[in-house]
């Protein structure tokens, strides 16, 4: 390959453009109003069509239901807890997770202490 001037001087100039080329710099501020938060930590709390849960307790008894609701509420106050009548069981139902990867998250700290908690999608009746 041959190596004429005007090669040499366009590759120099190139080269000097780059290097001499800044990107912008700035301070970015974004002011939210406060409805927003709420907002989404009330649409966490909605049921949806694709939700996960994690049932930590079953039981045909409803005094044993809302005792270890009692007893999960006092162990993990992270993730709401609700009891589910599916005939004949009463279930205590742990978080409204949107993925899988946030149920499996809290699965992994809950599991610690009830050792059959089972992460599941449950069906939403129409």
């Amino acid at each position: 390959m041959i190596f004429n001037k005007k090669n040499v001087y366009s590759f120099f100039l190139a080269l000097i453009v780059t290097l001499s080329i800044n990107a912008q710099e700035g301070i970015i501020t974004v002011t939210q109003d406060n409805d927003i938060d709420r907002l989404l930590e009330y649409k966490k709390d909605i049921k949806t069509a694709k939700t996960y849960t994690i049932q930590v307790y079953n039981s045909t008894d409803p005094d044993k239901a809302k005792r270890e609701k009692s007893n999960f509420l006092n162990s993990y106050n992270e993730w709401n807890v609700e009891i589910v009548w599916n005939t004949p069981n009463y279930k205590v139902w742990v978080g409204n997770f949107a993925t899988r990867l946030e149920a499996d998250r809290a699965w992994s700290k809950i599991r610690k202490k009830y050792m059959n908690a089972n992460v599941i999608q449950p069906r939403l009746d129409d």
